[in-house]
C-alpha cells in the first residue's frame, strides 16, 4: 500500500492571529479557516457544508465558529457541529516551527478530466487560441480548464474590466482573422453585458464564440440569484445556441459551435450550467477536432451567371470595382483584375484600407464618409462589379448603373435591390474567372490618369483645409494629416464612432493599414476593445500579423465608454496606441441636430485630462493643443513600448 505525500504551507506567522479570531489563508491551491481557541492554532476547510459560506470571515461566538452566511455553528478546533449532526466541516493538521505555523495537506490525486476540460480541448483542437472575459462565480470550474490550457500555452486569456469589451475584442479579433476567438463571462448580468459586442460580430459576419456560465440545472426556472433565461437573451445575436448538458456529447457540442462560427460567419453561444462544468467525464469521452468537417470553400460561378456578366462587360467602357469588408481575404485576385482592365476600385467604408490610395486604381471610401474621388469614378461608370459588399443605404452605391454583385453568401445577392447580374461564388475565384474570360483587348478605358487627376484635385483641398484654424481645438484635415504621415504603412486601425469616423474615411490615407470598425452596427466605444482585439492577434505563435502596430481612433464619448480597459492593456502589457480626439461633447449627434433644425440638447460632455488618466492608469499620455506638437506627440506615442494614448483637443465644427 502506497502513502499518501504530505504538503506542508506556511499559514501564519506565530503572532498574525489573536485569541478568539479566525481567518482565511490560502495554502497552494486550498484555502483554510485558521482559528486561534483557547491557545490553540487549527485549521478548518473553509467552506461551509451548507452554502459554501467562507468560515473564515465568520467570528467565534460562546466558544463556536459560526458561519458568515447562515449562522450554522461548528467546534473552532474540531470542526464539528454541536448537538450530534454528522456535517461537520474537514480539519487539517497543524504544526509550529521555527518561522511560522504551517498546514499540512495530502498531495492532490490526479482528478479525471471534466466536461470543461474536454470542451476547452476541443476549442483549442479547432484552433481557438483567445479568450476575454471575466472570472467569476458561475463559471469557475470552465476557469479552471481554461487556466490550465493558459498555463501551458495552447491558448491566453485576457480578463477585461467589462464584459462588453470582451465581445467587442472578439468580434475585431474575427474581422481581422476570419478565425474565432471566445468570449467568457458567468450566468445572468455577466452574459447580457456580452450582447452588444456580439451583436456588432453578428452584423459584420465575424465569427465568434461566447461562453457563458449558468446557474445549477437544479434552480433553473424558478428565478434563482442571477438567473437569466439565456437562450432566449441571445435570441438572434447567436446563429447557434446551446446549453450544456451532463448527457451532452461535449466535443461534438463544440465541433458545431465552432464549425456553425466560421461557415455561417456569426455568434455561436455555449452556455455551462455550474455544476455541469465540473462534472468528470468516463475514460472514453471523445475531444473535438475540425478534422473531415470543413469543405474547401472556393466555388465557381455557375456557367450561365459568368456568362451574362462577362457579355455586360464587354459592352462596358468604363467599368469601375467596388469592394466591401466581404472581399478582405481575396483582394490579390480583386487587385490583378482592375489592373487588367485598368478599372479604378471604390471600396465602402467597411472595406478602407484594402487598396492602397496611393495605388494607381485605389480612389477610396465611397458614400457619407468617403472622398469626391470615389463618387465621381462611380458617376462616370457604365457598369459597376461589387465584389463583398451588401449596398447599404450608408455606403451609396448606385442602384440605376447597370450591376454585377459577386458574394459567397448567396442572401447578399440583390438584398436591397434587384441587380443586373448576381454572381454566386467564391470572391477570388470569381474574380479570376472574370480575369480569364475577358483576357486580350476588352474596350475598357485605362482610367489611371483619370486617377491621379483626380486625387491631385483632392489633395489640394485637403490642403487648404488644414489652414483652417481655430481658437477651440485642432481641425480633423489637420490631425488626420499628420496620422497618415505619422501611422506605420502596416499598422492594425481600429476606428471608433461618430465625427472622428467621417473625417477617418474622408482624410485618412491608407497604404498598407488593416482597418477595424462597428460597421453595421455602428457602436460607439468599439475602438480601444477592438486594439485589444487586435493586439491579442498579433501576439499568437505563428501569426500571419505577429509585429503589426495597433493603433485605435475615437472621440472623447467613445473613449469614455471602455476608457477601464486601459488598464487592462496595462496589466498584460499590450503595445496599443489609442489617439484621441477630444471635443467635449457628441459632435456628430450635435451636427444632426442642427442640421435637423434641432436645439443642441444634451450632447455636451464633462471630461478629465484624459492624457493625466492614462497616466494614473500607468500608461503613456500626452495632451496635443497646438498643431506644432502634433506630429512629436504621435511619433513618440508610437515609438513607446506599451499602452500609449494622444489626447488631442479638436473643434467638432472644423470636420
Amino acid at each position: 500500500m502506497s502513502k499518501v505525500k504530505r504538503v506542508w504551507h506556511k499559514a501564519l506567522a506565530h503572532d498574525e492571529l489573536p485569541e478568539g479570531r479566525v481567518k482565511s489563508v490560502t495554502c497552494g491551491l486550498a484555502t483554510v479557516c485558521m482559528t486561534h481557541y483557547e491557545g490553540k492554532i487549527s485549521a478548518l476547510d473553509n467552506a461551509c457544508p451548507h452554502q459554501k459560506g467562507p468560515l473564515g470571515e465568520g467570528s467565534i461566538e460562546n466558544g463556536l465558529l459560526r458561519c458568515p452566511w447562515h449562522g450554522w455553528d461548528f467546534h473552532p478546533v474540531t470542526g464539528k457541529p454541536p448537538g450530534g449532526y454528522d456535517d461537520g466541516v474537514p480539519t487539517y493538521p497543524v504544526e509550529s516551527r521555527e518561522d511560522g505555523i504551517y498546514v499540512g495537506f495530502d498531495e492532490p490525486v490526479k482528478t479525471a478530466p471534466t466536461v470543461s476540460d474536454v470542451m476547452v480541448d476541443s476549442l483549442v483542437n479547432w484552433g481557438v487560441r483567445t479568450v476575454f472575459g471575466m472570472v467569476g462565480h458561475s463559471n469557475l470550474g470552465l476557469a479552471e480548464a481554461l487556466r490550465r490550457k493558459s498555463e501551458v500555452g495552447e491558448l491566453s486569456f485576457f480578463g477585461v474590466r467589462h464584459e462588453g469589451a470582451a465581445s467587442f475584442a472578439t468580434s475585431a479579433y474575427g474581422k481581422l482573422t476570419g478565425r474565432p476567438a471566445a468570449c467568457f463571462s458567468i450566468a445572468g448580468p455577466g452574459a447580457t453585458n456580452l450582447l452588444t459586442g456580439l451583436w456588432d460580430a453578428n452584423v459584420d459576419r465575424a465569427p465568434a464564440i461566447a461562453l457563458t456560465g449558468q446557474v445549477d440545472t437544479q434552480v433553473l426556472g424558478p428565478g434563482a440569484f442571477q438567473e437569466v433565461d439565456l437562450m432566449a437573451a441571445f435570441g438572434k445575436v447567436a446563429q447557434w445556441s446551446q446549453p450544456v448538458l451532463s448527457s451532452s456529447r461535449h466535443g461534438e457540442l463544440v465541433n458545431l459551435a465552432v464549425k456553425s462560427a466560421i461557415l455561417n460567419r456569426g455568434v455561436s453561444h455555449l452556455i455551462f450550467p455550474d455544476e455541469v462544468q465540473v462534472q468528470p467525464v468516463s475514460e472514453d469521452h471523445k475531444v473535438g477536432s475540425p478534422e473531415g468537417r470543413v469543405a474547401a470553400r472556393d466555388i465557381s460561378p455557375p456557367d450561365s451567371a459568368l456568362a451574362e456578366a462577362v457579355a455586360l462587360l464587354k459592352r462596358s467602357t468604363r467599368p469601375v470595382l467596388i469592394v466591401g469588408h466581404g472581399a478582405r481575404f481575396q483582394m490579390d485576385a480583386v487587385l490583378e483584375l482592375a489592373e487588367q482592365w485598368g478599372a479604378p476600385v471604390v471600396t465602402t467604408f467597411k472595406g478602407k484600407g484594402l487598396i492602397a490610395d496611393d495605388h494607381p486604381l485605389g480612389c477610396g471610401v465611397l458614400g457619407r464618409s468617403g472622398t469626391p474621388i470615389a463618387s465621381w469614378f462611380m458617376n462616370e461608370s457604365d457598369c459597376l462589379v461589387v465584389f463583398g459588399a451588401s449596398f447599404s443605404n450608408h455606403t451609396g452605391i448606385s442602384s440605376y448603373k447597370p450591376t454585377i454583385q459577386v458574394d459567397l453568401d448567396p442572401m447578399i445577392l440583390g438584398k436591397f435591390h434587384s441587380v443586373d447580374v448576381p454572381l454566386w461564388g467564391e470572391i477570388g475565384v470569381t474574380a479570376k474567372a472574370l480575369g480569364r474570360a475577358l483576357e486580350g483587348p476588352t474596350g475598357h478605358v485605362d482610367q489611371r490618369s483619370e486617377v491621379a487627376a483626380r486625387w491631385k484635385i483632392w489633395r489640394a483641398e485637403k490642403s487648404s483645409r488644414e489652414k483652417d484654424t481655430s481658437e477651440v481645438g485642432l481641425s480633423s484635415a489637420t490631425l488626420f494629416a499628420a496620422l497618415t504621415r505619422q501611422v506605420p504603412k502596416d499598422a492594425i486601425l481600429c476606428v471608433d464612432v461618430g465625427n472622428n469616423t467621417y473625417s477617418f474615411g474622408r482624410y485618412f490615407e491608407c497604404s498598407h493599414q488593416s482597418v477595424l470598425m462597428s460597421g453595421y452596427l455602428g457602436s460607439i466605444g468599439f475602438s480601444l476593445p477592438a486594439a485589444m482585439g487586435a493586439w491579442a492577434a498579433t501576439m499568437e505563435p505563428g501569426s500571419s500579423f505577429a509585429g503589426r502596430p495597433v493603433v485605435s481612433i475615437s472621440g472623447d464619448g467613445g473613449f469614455g465608454q471602455y476608457m477601464a480597459e486601459i488598464t487592462t492593456a496595462v496589466k498584460y502589457g499590450m503595445n496599443l496606441t489609442h489617439v484621441l480626439l477630444n471635443n467635449s461633447e457628441l459632435g456628430k449627434i450635435s451636427k444632426e441636430q442642427r442640421s435637423g433644425q434641432w436645439d443642441v440638447w444634451q450632447t455636451s460632455l464633462v471630461n478629465p485630462n484624459f492624457a493625466d488618466y492614462a497616466k494614473l492608469c500607468g500608461a503613456f499620455g500626452r495632451r496635443v493643443t497646438r498643431a506644432d506638437d502634433l506630429d512629436e506627440a504621435l511619433a513618440e506615442a508610437l515609438a513607446h513600448d506599451g499602452p500609449a494614448l494622444v489626447e488631442i483637443i479638436s473643434d467638432a465644427q472644423l470636420i
